[in-house]
């Protein structure tokens, strides 16, 4: 690792730069801020060394672009596109999205707001069962969405009027933007031609390392095994040892490879009996920062200690039923099932590979009624410091809550209720510190949380 021969006075500045590309895949002169292209143009040799010995990943730095290629292991739906204001898209959002990047592609140096909604209009027209009608809001709010990721990433940069104006009334608003043909050509590349996949399935790494380390026959080569365990340790919340094979269990449990990701990033290990979890102290690292403030991360907070309480009980332990299915295989099925027959091409390519559900121990269940006396509980309790939007809506708290839980793999939403997983015992025992302004007070009354 180059990271080893770096001074130790520089080795802060080289972990910073790995965990911002890392983890946001695309830098540009403004995204995510205007010192990370900078940073990551100064370490890019020793970068792309260390990312392609450590993970397989390839990274291709410019002048004005800095692309991580990642390989993709496994599907995630607890990842999806979201808009400024957490809005998660919807297919509709994504179908704009591509839309426009690939008339962005076919475009000149800048294009209007409305031009470019006329050129989604018209793809749009070749596909079943979409459309772009600017005359209806709800459609105008949905592309202005894509729109504004694209320009959140630098794609193209507002050069006169507002999105808004045009979002509200197109007869009286407009925009102009210029575009950045370097970042829309860094945004999409996929390794290879979608028409060519009859499943989504063919995207991941299993495909593109070749179906013959996957057969019964062929031995695993330990290079790709190493790099398939320390992807999954940078890639989720938390990696379980029951859900690795048993070659990459056994390498998680030794301390040379997770050393090898700390030192590479600067974050912590947190290991237990269950797995391992990389603790990033700075924030800069995770998109989702837990504990946090606001209300739905706090909720989520208090939901975790009370979960953990709950299943930890020794005089009242819950049930243990058996794990579901990966989450992947469903969405694959869902993907799969989105694949207009139009678009595809034959060929002799590469095929699908099967993504295999994970073979886990049995959990402790937990029911949804008990959950939701446990969030009206909290509401009692702490409701008063909550954000009036949560304080009218209590069964949005509770999905809210319950949802973030589940994106950092801290439980599993199955029917009747929530698995609770092991890295949930950490949060066990929170400790709640109510902050209390004086009555004049015009702000709502913040609490702070703390856990072990």
């Amino acid at each position: 690792m180059t990271s080893d021969r770096i001074p130790a006075l520089a080795l802060d500045n080289y972990q910073r730069a790995a965990r911002v590309i890392l983890s946001n895949h695309l830098v540009t002169q403004t995204y995510p801020d205007r010192i990370a292209l900078p940073l990551l143009r100064r370490w890019a040799t020793e970068l792309r060394e260390d990312l392609l010995d450590l993970f397989g990943y390839r990274l291709e730095v410019t002048e004005t672009t800095a692309r991580l290629f990642p390989i993709i292991d496994r599907l995630d739906p607890t990842q999806p596109a979201r808009t400024a204001t957490e809005r998660i898209f919807d297919r509709r959002r994504y179908a704009y999205l591509t839309l426009a990047l690939a008339a962005l592609g076919r475009a000149g140096d800048q294009i209007t707001l409305s031009e470019l909604a006329d050129h989604v209009a018209a793809e749009t027209a070749q596909v079943d069962g979409l459309d772009l009608a600017t005359e209806r809001a709800t459609d105008r709010d949905a592309f202005v969405d894509a729109v504004g990721w694209l320009a959140t990433r630098g794609a193209i940069t507002l050069a006169d009027g507002d999105a808004g104006g045009w979002a509200s009334d197109p007869s009286a608003g407009e925009a102009l933007y210029d575009i950045d043909r370097t970042v829309v050509l860094a945004l999409f590349r996929p390794p290879r031609a979608l028409q060519q996949l009859h499943s989504i399935s063919g995207l991941l790494s299993g495909a593109s390392i070749g179906l013959d380390e996957l057969s019964d026959d062929s031995t695993p080569d330990p290079l790709e095994t190493a790099r398939r365990t320390r992807r999954a340790l940078v890639e989720r919340p938390v990696v379980y040892f029951a859900e690795l094979a048993a070659a990459e269990a056994g390498l998680l449990v030794s301390n040379r490879l997770v050393a090898e990701v700390e030192g590479l990033t600067g974050l912590s290990a947190e290991r237990r009996a269950e797995g391992v979890a990389l603790i990033d102290t700075s924030g800069r690292f995770s998109d989702i920062r837990f504990p946090s403030t606001g209300t739905l991360a706090q909720v989520g907070l208090l939901l975790a200690g009370e979960l953990a309480d709950r299943v930890l009980d020794p005089d009242h332990p819950p049930r243990l039923i058996g794990t579901p299915p990966d989450p992947s295989v469903a969405l694959a099925h869902q993907l799969d099932t989105a694949i207009p027959d139009s678009a595809l091409i034959e060929t002799a390519g590469v095929h699908a590979v099967p993504i295999e559900p994970d073979a886990g121990a049995d959990l402790p269940f937990v029911e949804d009624s008990w959950v939701a006396a446990t969030i009206e509980g909290l509401i009692e309790r702490y409701g008063k410091t909550f954000a009036a939007q949560w304080q009218a809506d209590h069964v949005g708290l509770l999905a809210g809550a319950v949802a973030l839980l589940a994106r950092l793999r801290l439980v599993v939403v199955v029917e009747g209720g929530l698995l609770a997983l092991p890295a949930l015992a950490r949060y066990r025992g929170v400790v709640v510190n109510v902050r209390t302004h004086p009555e004049q007070s015009l702000y709502t009354t913040p609490i702070e949380s703390e856990h072990p």
